[in-house]
């Protein structure tokens, strides 16, 4: 994807993460409506005091609008290859991360063999499971992934989304990220 393109799906995803209009926006950075609108559509080429000023306007990082967002979905496999280091008691595994400001939530959770339908949270609210135990199947309820024993998974949990245990003893960790707000 072009950086354009890139720069203008971050500052529309933040924006309106934020709940702040295109006016609201364009005063607060001292940009034109049209010229935010034409960012926020991938087009033109934003000058670096432009994009220090949205990042200012927006309180985020200048990073944050340059880098292409994280997938919606993100499942590790136990099998999969991840970034691990050793120490002389502790190996360590990279499964996800998880960029905030707000709070985490962690919750050590039993997952029946039957389905839970979650509503949409607030918007920028994320769910990580990591399955400790047993098999299940959670995710976005339009494409849910199976996961077993040592897989995990991180979603947008402002959509709906479901939990479904598949093996009679189902545990697993789940870290509930809210944005601040």
């Amino acid at each position: 994807m072009d950086l354009t393109q890139v720069v203008g799906q971050n500052v529309h995803r933040l924006r309106t993460a934020a709940g702040i209009s295109l006016a609201d926006l364009a005063s607060a950075s001292g940009i034109s409506k049209t010229t935010l609108h034409g960012i926020e559509q991938g087009q033109g080429n934003p000058t670096l005091s432009t994009l220090w000023a949205l990042a200012t306007a927006l309180k985020a990082s200048l990073g944050e609008l340059l880098e292409t967002p994280a997938p919606m979905v993100e499942v590790v496999r136990v099998s999969d290859r991840r970034p691990q280091v050793e120490g002389d008691a502790v190996g360590a595994r990279l499964l996800h991360r998880i960029r905030l400001r707000g709070t985490v939530e962690v919750y050590d959770i039993a997952i029946a063999q039957s389905t839970q339908h979650s509503d949409a949270h607030l918007a920028g609210v994320e769910e990580c499971l990591v399955l400790t135990h047993g098999r299940v199947t959670t995710g976005p309820a339009d494409s849910p992934t199976d996961l077993a024993e040592g897989d995990s998974i991180r979603f947008n949990a402002a959509r709906p989304h479901l939990y479904r245990g598949q093996a009679a003893h189902n545990r697993a960790v789940l870290l509930m990220v809210h944005p601040e707000s």
